[in-house]
């Protein structure tokens, strides 16, 4: 037993510094409006930017797409698991931001853990944004290259780093959109260092493709980068998850590199394939997003809602241009005890604390999209502060 009391006292332990993780199922689909343990409750969890997760055309496209393909690949897609859909998602999504070619991965984590080991091993070194998500952080400790990780959005900083290595090849990583900051890379800047020092620049981009960018091409199309002489460095990841609604991740960039991805990447060699009809679904998610701006436009003036709504003084509303507007409030229990005085009030936002994020940094994550209620967001900035006013985090 002394295994298993081992792992109960670490559990206690988790407990005691307020960072017990607990899931909440909700009994409705995703959308705003959820129901969890019975209780109506105002979502602000959801990274689904765009609101079609449950857009009635994607349910009738992944519908459509299980009629015409079935429920499953039935194998790798080296193997067989490989159709004539997948071909055609990767050709659209490659034509959307601009690249050679893309190659489709079930999830963005399997895309950001498996790239990495596949571009850089031993010998060679990966600068990496501190703020990086895990799934980056996990493919930069399996790729046995030397890791080098600068301090968040420091251009310089990263440069200096650049300069002292003598590895042979050389990886900048970056989120283009940290996901739980909110603010952007400084990506220019980032593929300049990139050229100035022959390194490629991987770019995870899943919180602004479908957002950002014309028609929602992503962040490195607003920077404009696509037109670069060297865009080629340019490793692209995007999330179909979360904007696009559904499901899985794509890698996109020159097409020597793709193809090396294929042959090299052991979580895309070595899993089954997405079902065919979840690529069919994100052909009409990808239709849907090209021509969303008037989603996009909406998103941006729920942005500026909250940020008006939400005047918070001793907590801090960090300066974020996206739908991800963290609430920063330092200790773990005053987090916990804040998100739980949300949920009475019938909003639910999440408590992140580390190791997600730095200790003494825990936050309120919320996150808006397309499909909010004004009413909804001016309500949450307006319950924020009432409760940063009566210490109900304390």
């Amino acid at each position: 037993m002394r295994s298993l009391d081992e792992l109960r006292a670490s559990l206690d332990s988790l407990d005691h510094d307020a960072l017990r993780r607990r899931r909440r199922s909700n009994a409705l689909s995703c959308a705003p409006q959820a129901t969890v343990d019975g209780r109506a409750l105002i979502a602000f969890c959801s990274n689904d930017y765009l609101g079609l997760a449950s857009a009635p055309a994607l349910a009738v496209a992944l519908a459509e797409g299980a009629t015409r393909w079935g429920a499953g690949a039935g194998a790798s897609h080296l193997v067989s698991g490989h159709y004539d859909v997948h071909d055609e998602l990767e050709a659209a999504l490659a034509r959307f931001v601009g690249c050679a070619r893309a190659l489709y991965f079930s999830t963005g984590y399997m895309a950001n853990s498996g790239i990495l080991p596949a571009l850089a091993g031993r010998g060679d070194a990966i600068f990496a944004d501190r703020l990086n998500h895990a799934s980056l952080v996990d493919g930069m400790l399996l790729s046995r290259a030397s890791v080098h990780r600068y301090p968040h959005a420091d251009a310089a900083a990263l440069d200096r780093l650049l300069g002292a290595s003598t590895a042979r090849r050389k990886l900048i990583v970056t989120d283009a959109v940290f996901s739980m900051d909110g603010d952007l890379a400084p990506l220019a800047e980032l593929l300049d260092l990139a050229v100035r020092h022959d390194a490629w620049l991987v770019v995870d981009d899943a919180h602004g493709f479908g957002v950002l960018g014309p028609q929602g091409r992503g962040a490195v199309a607003e920077a404009g980068l696509g037109a670069h002489p060297e865009a080629w460095r340019i490793v692209l990841v995007g999330t179909l998850g979360k904007a696009a609604g559904i499901a899985g991740a794509f890698v996109a960039g020159h097409a020597d590199v793709v193809e090396w991805l294929l042959q090299k990447t052991r979580t895309y060699v070595y899993t089954t394939a997405a079902p065919p009809a979840l690529a069919h679904a994100l052909l009409e998610s990808l239709r849907l997003i090209e021509s969303g701006d008037a989603r996009r436009q909406r998103l941006q003036a729920l942005i500026d809602c909250f940020r008006a709504h939400a005047r918070l003084q001793r907590w801090r509303l960090l300066p974020s241009r996206t739908a991800i507007q963290p609430v920063l409030i330092g200790a773990n229990a005053e987090t916990l005890a804040v998100a739980k005085a949300l949920l009475e009030a019938g909003l639910w936002v999440p408590a992140i604390r580390p190791p997600t994020v730095p200790a003494g940094s825990a936050r309120l994550r919320v996150s808006l999209t397309a499909a909010h209620d004004e009413a909804d967001v001016i309500r949450l900035g307006q319950t924020l502060m009432h409760l940063e006013q009566i210490g109900g985090g304390r």
